[in-house]
């Protein structure tokens, strides 16, 4: 899902969403914003942007194919058209993944996953720039994800799309500070959307998961979007080219000594 935003963020109370993507955009809406956002099918956008108008939220959405070019430059022009050429927040959110051993990747798949998770993000960002740029006070949002920063096992491919758009992140953020233009990245570990939860349905997988986390549990989705409205509000003026981890403490959680004392080293 990418999100396009015209309208400072001002506080107001959170409305529990389903996935991390939703929460995105409920926290920027519920803040005070205009939001458009897309998806792939008309059917989900139409039934997500029914229930937030009927909330009193500002949002509209458009289907859309973000590895299509066609596609997004269909995005582009709704975008350009419904904020009168200037976009406050562009937020990427977009992506998919596919778990396989490094040598059973076909060249197909490997294609697939560099076009969406981050072939696609880099071209929004070329063609919203003028956009960005005429709001004097414009921000990038990107979704990474903790694979990007230590190995999780996670899928090689997925992992190298997510590092790469750190590095998006950080030299954007250095190219375009000049046009008043932040950018960040946001970096989840598992978070309870049902997606997740079709993968922590395994017991042993889960408590795995679980004794990795210092926090000892799952984000949840309303803690993605606030931390993305954060970092795409006047609060964090002075944040940007910043991957932030949102995931209890297990990228920083190191190897823990057992509860029962070694014996002592002799020498």
């Amino acid at each position: 899902m990418t999100t396009a935003v015209r309208s400072s963020l001002t506080r107001s109370p959170s409305i529990r969403p389903m996935n991390r993507s939703r929460a995105i955009v409920e926290a920027l809406a519920s803040h005070g914003a205009r939001v458009h956002t897309c998806a792939r099918t008309e059917a989900d956008v139409d039934a997500c942007v029914a229930e937030w108008r009927a909330r009193g939220l500002d949002v509209t959405g458009s289907a859309c194919d973000v590895s299509s070019r066609a596609s997004r430059a269909d995005l582009h022009a709704r975008a350009s058209d419904l904020f009168r050429g200037k976009v406050d927040i562009l937020v990427s959110n977009v992506g998919f993944n596919t778990r396989k051993p490094t040598v059973d990747f076909t060249p197909e798949e490997y294609r697939a996953l560099m076009d969406v998770n981050l072939e696609s993000s880099f071209a929004l960002c070329q063609l919203f720039h003028p956009l960005l740029v005429k709001s004097r006070d414009g921000c990038v949002l990107f979704n990474s994800s903790v694979a990007s920063l230590v190995s999780m096992q996670s899928g090689v491919v997925y992992a190298m799309t997510k590092a790469a758009m750190n590095m998006l992140t950080k030299y954007l953020a250095c190219e375009w500070a000049k046009d008043g233009i932040r950018v960040n990245a946001v970096a989840p570990w598992y978070i309870n959307t049902p997606l997740a939860k079709q993968v922590l349905a395994d017991p042993a997988y889960a408590k795995a998961v679980i004794d990795a986390t210092p926090a000892g549990r799952v984000g949840e989705p309303e803690e993605v979007g606030a931390v993305s409205a954060f970092l795409c509000s006047r609060a964090a003026s002075y944040v940007t080219g910043q991957v932030l981890a949102i995931d209890g403490g297990f990228s920083v959680n190191g190897w823990k000594p057992p509860t029962k004392k070694p014996p002592a080293s002799k020498l």
